[in-house]
């Protein structure tokens, strides 16, 4: 019951208790009648039996922080009678929106804006209905919830000024990996394991059997984008989200991106090792590494960064770090990379030398997650070295 009608019960109970003393027909007819009435509208709310269905349509399968989404819902509600009352869908902490409105007058449609990023879950549907005089209410939850993925902020970045390839010059390497070619396709002969979305039709056609494509090796250099998660280094592990960690994730997106506008076969892996993507011109690259980054939370140990990069060094490798103590960048390797840069988000003057000394070029993460420009201005604050040792 509503609280209005919690004090008409109230007002009833206390007439029929103040007719009895005084021996007063008419207020007892008006007691009861007060006790009864909430009673009767709790009874009229609560019986009729409700189902319905929900379904969401959201104008985007994958939402950015800071990304505006269009949620449209259609709910179907069988019941005696068409209740009046207030809908409200029930937003995860990832997003943020006015998900309310009058039923059955306004339409289930609503705005929502991408907050944190991750993994979770909206819904499900709540529809509160309350009787005419207001003394009783019900809500109740009707449809199944859908998953919605926020993925980290990706900012425009500027180019490196030279293409440089895994020997440290210009781009004259071929990558040894098969199949990271968009454009330069190969048919082969369909063999039994390959998947059928490669089948090359035209091929077939021509050829009267199954063919499928094999891109061309093309001459790609290599690049690695590296997020060192360690615990250790960012200030809240496991509490809330870190604002320094989310714009490291958000740096790691957008320059992984921005070597792969540039033409380079990124890797994307954490400071242990831990594969979080690939891009190797195929559409789904992007947004499979987007949706791993979407759930990356600070944990584990970091290696060293030569067993990180391998017996190959790539040619600009990138590392994205938090606090960087001097132990620690006494012994930061660059493995040999053509183009090694570092970001941290805080670092001492001794710190800043020793990774100078061992060829990092160094540039500190800005404080404001919310400001893209500033996130921006540190990546081409590390420019200008490459450009002086490249060009």
């Amino acid at each position: 019951m509503t609280p209005r009608g919690w004090g008409c019960l109230l007002s009833g109970i206390l007439l029929i208790v103040a007719a009895n003393i005084a021996a007063a027909r008419p207020l007892l007819y008006i007691g009861v009648l007060l006790a009864a009435l909430p009673v009767v509208c709790l009874m009229i709310v609560r019986m009729p039996r409700r189902r319905g269905e929900v379904t969401r349509q959201i104008s985007t399968d994958l939402m950015a922080v800071g990304e505006t989404s269009r949620v449209t819902v259609r709910f179907d509600l069988w019941s005696f009678g068409i209740p009046n009352g207030i809908w409200r869908d029930v937003l995860p902490a990832a997003v943020r929106g006015d998900a309310t409105g009058d039923y059955p007058d306004d339409a289930l449609r609503y705005d929502l804006e991408g907050v944190r990023r991750g993994v979770s879950t909206l819904g499900p549907l709540m529809l509160r209905t309350t009787d005419p005089f207001g003394l009783a209410r019900r809500e109740q939850a009707f449809g199944d919830t859908r998953t919605i993925t926020v993925i980290p902020q990706t900012v425009a970045l500027a180019p490196l000024p030279t293409k440089v390839g895994a020997a440290g010059g210009t781009a004259q390497t071929r990558s040894t990996r098969i199949g990271q070619g968009a454009d330069n396709l190969i048919p082969r002969p369909y063999s039994s394991g390959d998947s059928r979305r490669r089948i090359h039709w035209r091929a077939t056609a021509h050829r009267g059997s199954l063919m499928v494509r094999q891109e061309e090796e093309e001459a790609s250099p290599d690049a690695m984008v590296v997020l060192d998660r360690t615990a250790g280094r960012w200030a809240r592990p496991g509490e809330d989200p870190d604002p320094a960690f989310e714009q490291a994730v958000s740096l790691c997106a957008s320059a992984a991106l921005r070597l792969a506008q540039d033409g380079y076969s990124v890797d994307v892996v954490d400071a242990a090792g831990n594969p979080l993507g690939a891009l190797r011109g195929h559409e789904e690259d992007r947004e499979d590494m987007l949706i791993a980054l979407a759930t990356v939370e600070p944990r584990g140990e970091a290696h060293d960064i030569r067993s990180v990069v391998g017996s190959t060094a790539p040619g600009p490798l990138i590392l994205i770090t938090g606090a960087l103590d001097d132990e620690d960048a006494e012994k930061l390797s660059t493995a040999g990379a053509a183009a090694p840069l570092l970001f941290a988000t805080a670092a001492s003057a001794e710190a800043l030398a020793s990774v100078r000394a061992h060829g990092w070029h160094p540039a500190f993460l800005p404080s404001d997650p919310g400001d893209p420009a500033e996130l921006a201005a540190a990546w081409a604050s590390a420019l200008p070295f490459t450009t002086a040792q490249h060009v």
